[in-house]
């Protein structure tokens, strides 16, 4: 990212494949307040398309996705 995202919270994911890192993000960001950025470490390259999938489908906004090798990095802000 060309920018600093203002990130509330991070959730690591390192390890998991789907579907448990979009169950961990889902429970994560129920607990956030709207408008605060949630930041999902992974290394599963599916993240890749179902983050954006499930950020369509709950409402809340794909800020951004950073890509470190075989690390991926997601912003999310809560919507809803």
């Amino acid at each position: 990212m060309d920018k600093e995202i203002p990130v509330t919270a991070v959730l690591d994911t390192f390890g998991l494949l789907c579907p448990i890192p979009i169950i961990k993000t889902a429970a994560r960001v129920k607990l956030m307040n709207r408008g605060e950025i949630l930041k999902v470490l992974s290394d599963d390259p599916g993240i890749l398309e179902d983050m954006p999938a499930w950020c369509r489908t709950s409402g809340n906004e794909l800020v951004g996705i950073e890509e470190h090798g075989e690390e991926y990095y997601v912003y999310i802000r809560k919507l809803k």
